[in-house]
Order: structure tokens, then sequence, then C-alpha cells
């Protein structure tokens, strides 16, 4: 059946986060009628944008509340730094460059921001943060949206995009348990990775997936996604690369959101479940590798980690929403945590006998204040631990985002059977993959989302106009 509601829809925008909204809202601007399918029910509604809270962004100059400048060479460079390179570089320049004029854009749409928060390595400069965190953000969008006339559908989860050589002919979605069909003239896809289907994960990763925990919405799985490259759309990206970010054990299994990720690894020592440390703990600051961790652990037994520090280190990162394991002899505190108290005492000695010169440790940038003769070593900020009270996290691998997704260009239209799908555009967490090939910078899938969504929402707009 056909909704009454759409005969006069020019745009249909699946998902309801960053990226769709951005999409909707330039897209309503540029005159055409739109309507977003949102899967979540209204309190859940935005995706992981709810979670966000910061967006990485070029600048020549101080912008908003952003300082000093932080240049497209800078950004590429960090950007090809965690992604070892493997990344469609004229994409990435595009995301890179536009994002400049996002910031002064988003708060034209309602978006308040705020100085980079205490605890924050390094952010000040490089990443907005938003006053109020992802959920205001997201609210600040749908009701501009919603005063540009755009319609939305909670609870309206799509099933089916119908592909006819190049172009999609209709879409179906249910609601209240009804099957709805609609012909829009176009379509963004905006609807996330398939992270939230640990089935999915697991076949990809294997029986390991299934001890990751989900940081993010519970809605975003892969269903779109899947169903369009079944049909042949374009590809791209490893099913086994993602935002995968070390987080706190006691996590939920799904939308625990960035209060559940630990910042204290750079002071930390970190080991596996047989007290064995296994990566170097102060490789970069932490907005550049700190999401290098979601895979380390997920390579260690039982996929499992816990972090080890002191009473002088417990103020110097943002605390996760869980106090920490604490004990006044690493002894006790193995105990508490389940781990080889032996074997504590004995990495932590060979750690702390490998710490050198501490004078010049410095929290917020990289100081060269690291062991000597250790293997792994720890390059930065290795002071020794040995100020009881102890604390120790447990640690397990945390998805945010798959990068398995939509094959896009610079007009973020998706293909087939290399021809542009005429009438099909993505953006945000289904295309990153176009982008990122492996590893994340913080604040960087806010960018994509932003650039990606206006692109698709003006060229959907021009394409129905022009219809």
């Amino acid at each position: 059946m056909t909704d009454p509601i759409d005969i006069d829809i020019d745009i249909a925008v699946i998902g309801g986060g960053n990226a769709a909204l951005c999409a909707a809202i330039t897209a309503a601007e540029e005159g055409a009628r739109v309507l977003i399918l949102e899967t979540a029910p209204k309190p859940y509604r935005g995706g992981n944008s709810r979670h966000t809270r910061n967006f990485r962004c070029m600048h020549h100059g101080p912008l908003g509340p952003l300082v000093e400048s932080y240049t497209e060479e800078e950004y590429l460079a960090d950007l090809m730094k965690v992604t070892d390179g493997k990344t469609d570089v004229g994409l990435a320049r595009l995301a890179i460059r536009m994002s400049e004029e996002c910031l002064p854009w988003m708060e034209r749409h309602g978006v308040r921001f705020q100085p980079s928060l205490s605890g924050t390595l390094s952010l000040a400069r490089t990443n907005a943060f938003f006053l109020g965190g992802g959920k205001a953000l997201v609210n600040a969008y749908y009701r501009t949206a919603e005063a540009l006339g755009v319609r939305v559908k909670y609870e309206a989860a799509v099933t089916h995009l119908e592909l006819d050589d190049d172009r999609v002919v209709f879409i179906d979605y249910t609601q209240d348990g009804q099957t709805h069909r609609i012909a829009p003239t176009s379509v963004v896809v905006a609807s996330g990775g398939f992270q939230a289907d640990t089935d999915w994960l697991a076949r990809a990763w294997g029986p390991a997936a299934k001890n990751f925990l989900i940081r993010g919405t519970p809605y975003n799985r892969g269903v779109v996604l899947a169903d369009l490259l079944d049909q042949g759309v374009e590809q791209v990206g490893d099913p086994t690369q993602c935002h995968a970010v070390a987080i706190d054990g006691r996590a939920p299994k799904f939308d625990g959101g960035i209060v559940t990720r630990l910042d204290c690894v750079p002071f930390s020592i970190v080991v596996n479940k047989h007290a064995e440390r296994f990566y170097d703990e102060g490789e970069d600051v932490w907005p550049k590798r700190y999401a290098i961790w979601g895979r380390l652990v997920a390579a260690q037994p039982d996929q499992v980690g816990y972090v080890i520090i002191d009473a002088k280190s417990l103020e110097l990162f943002m605390p996760s929403v869980f106090p920490p394991v604490a004990a006044d002899s690493l002894a006790d505190l193995a105990d508490k945590m389940g781990l080889p108290a032996d074997r504590l005492e004995q990495t932590v000695a060979e750690f702390n006998r490998s710490c050198g010169d501490t004078s010049g440790f410095h929290p917020t940038e990289l100081d060269g204040v690291s062991t000597s003769g250790l293997n792994p070593p720890k390059t930065n900020w290795a002071r020794p631990i040995t100020d009881p009270p102890f604390y120790g996290y447990s640690l397990r691998t945390g998805v945010t985002f798959t990068y398995l997704g939509l094959r896009v260009d610079a007009r973020a239209q998706c293909s087939v059977g290399n021809r542009p799908v005429t009438n099909l555009w993505a953006a945000g967490e289904t295309m990153a993959g176009s982008i990122l090939g492996q590893g994340y910078l913080a604040g960087f899938g806010m960018t994509i989302g932003t650039v990606f969504g206006r692109i698709a929402g003006k060229e959907a707009a021009a394409h129905a106009n022009a219809t």
C-alpha cells in the first residue's frame, strides 16, 4: 500500500542521526519535501549521534570554541597515521576542507558549542565540543528540521529498497505492525552500520565477537545495507574493520555510549587475564590512538584487558560512569579483579624498574617520559605505579560502528555495476568506510556525517527539483 502522507514527498531519508538530519535540513532548505524514516522510538532517536560529544574541524585561526589553527595538511596527517594510509585521500580531503564551513552552519541550525572538556587531551585546537552533548545536537536538528516542514516517522523500519536497473523505484517499511510502500523521487541512506547485529559481527570476526559490547544504538542492524549490497550496490570496506574502543567491562551489551569509555590508558599499564602487558600504553595522545585499543583487547584471551593505575594518576582523565576497583595493595587488587596476584606484582615491578626520570611528565602532550629495556615499551607518561591505593578497570571491546558500507563518490552518490544509481545517496556511518579503511580519529565520524549529509541532501534535492 502507499501511505497517503507520502504522496507529496520528494525525498526519503532513511535514518535519524546526525548525517540523516543534515541531509534532511539541507534538502528542505533547497525546497524539497522530505520524510525521515527513523527505526528507533522517539526517545531513542538519533542513532549513535546521541552519544557523541565533539566534531573534528579544520580551521584557519580561531573558530567558535576552537583555538589557534588546524590545517588541512595536519588534519590529513593525523588521519593517515591512524588509518595507516588506508583511506580515499580525495574523499578525506573533501571532508576535511568542508569541515571548516560546517561549524558555522551547525551553529546557524541550532547547535551550541562549549570549550573542550577537562580531562580530554589536546582537543581544544582540533575538536569542537557540543554544549549538552550529542543528544542536544540531535534535538536541535530535529527542531530545525520540523520547522522547515520535514516530516518524521518513528519506529518506521525500512525493510527493502527496490532497485530497478539504476534507480530506486520504491521503499518498503513497517510501522505499527503494518507494511507501507512509498516511491520518493530521491533517497538518502543514513542508517548506520551493522554492529548491532551480533550474528553478522560473529560471521565477520568469528566467535570472539560474541564477547564484544556495542557502544551505540541497538537499532543499527544493517538491514538497509544488506538489502542494497544484495542487489549489487557497490560496497566498500572490510567487515572486520570498525571503530572499536576499549570500554569499561561493566558496560551494558548495547547503548552504553561515551560514558563507558575509559581514557586512563596513557597513564596506566594494561594487562591481559594472565597479568601480562601486551602493547605500548603511551604511544600517542589519546584522541589519536584510543580507537586501536578495542582491537588490541579483542585479540587477548577472552577478549578482556585490565587497566592498572595508582593514586597519582586517578585525577588525570575523564572518569568512567563506573568507579574503579580499589585496593591498598596490588595483591588485593589482583584478587578483586580475578588476576594472578604474583604475576601482577611481577609485571608492575618490571615496569617500575624500567621507568627513568619522570621530571618531564606532562599529561596533555607527548612528554618522552619512557621506559628503558622493557618489551613492549611505554614511550610516554611512564611513571612507576607505587602510590596506594591502587585502582583497576576491566576492559572489553566496545564497537561503535562498522566500516563495511556503501561506496560513494564526491557527490555522496551510490553506484551499481560502475554506474551511478541516479536517485540514491548515502551519508554517515553507512558510507564511512569510503574514507576510513581502518582506525579512527576522535570526532571524525561526526565530520563525515555532517559533510556528506549536507552533500547528499543537496544532491538529492537537486535531482528531485529537476524531475
